[in-house]
């Protein structure tokens, strides 16, 4: 091959890296979340506290925006793998029961994601069909705070899948831990 030409992408590699910017995109609206809900707690406490005026949609909306970057949040976690993870154990075995343990981990992980995000999606469904409005003054329609759960758990599950495939095919090592670390 010539200089200064690259080899061409696979399709794993295409679907990899398309993952990894969704999950970086929910890293950034789960951080835009947040944000907003603080700026939200500033202006509740200044309508109620200096300006003696009541709220009504503050609390419901910091609750809701909260929650919701948590789940939308949860595949950036997972790329850089920010969640618990218990490695003691991985760290004295050898490396092929190190590759079981974490390919047994994501496919109970991504199982779970699976599950959670089909419940999810269900109830989403129903909010929305139904016409569902929390129970508070500001009567928001469900499906709005309902909606963060399917689609976070999914691309959890999606940033599950793209984790699996490069255990598998040797683009990443189990726990991120070379072979040499325990043997």
């Amino acid at each position: 091959m010539a200089p200064g030409r690259c080899l061409p992408m696979s399709v794993l590699d295409v679907f990899v890296n398309l993952v990894r910017r969704l999950s970086q995109v929910c890293g950034v609206a789960a951080a835009v979340l947040l944000a907003a809900a603080g700026v939200v707690v500033c202006q509740m406490v200044v309508m109620r506290y200096f300006l003696n005026a009541s709220t009504v949609w503050q609390s419901d909306f910091v609750t809701y925006a909260i929650v919701a970057s948590t789940f939308i949040g949860a595949p950036y976690v997972l790329l850089h793998k920010g969640h618990v993870n218990v490695d003691l154990v991985p760290l004295y075995v050898k490396h092929r029961v190190r590759f079981v343990l974490a390919l047994f981990g994501s496919l109970m992980s991504l199982i779970f994601c699976v599950v959670v995000a089909w419940y999810g999606w269900r109830y989403f469904h129903e909010a929305l069909a139904g016409g569902w409005r929390t129970e508070t003054v500001w009567a928001l329609p469900l499906w709005i705070p309902l909606l963060p759960l399917p689609v976070g758990m999914g691309l959890l599950a999606l940033q599950y899948v793209a984790d699996i495939l490069c255990l598998v095919t040797g683009r990443a090592t189990p726990f991120d831990m070379q072979p040499e670390e325990a043997e």
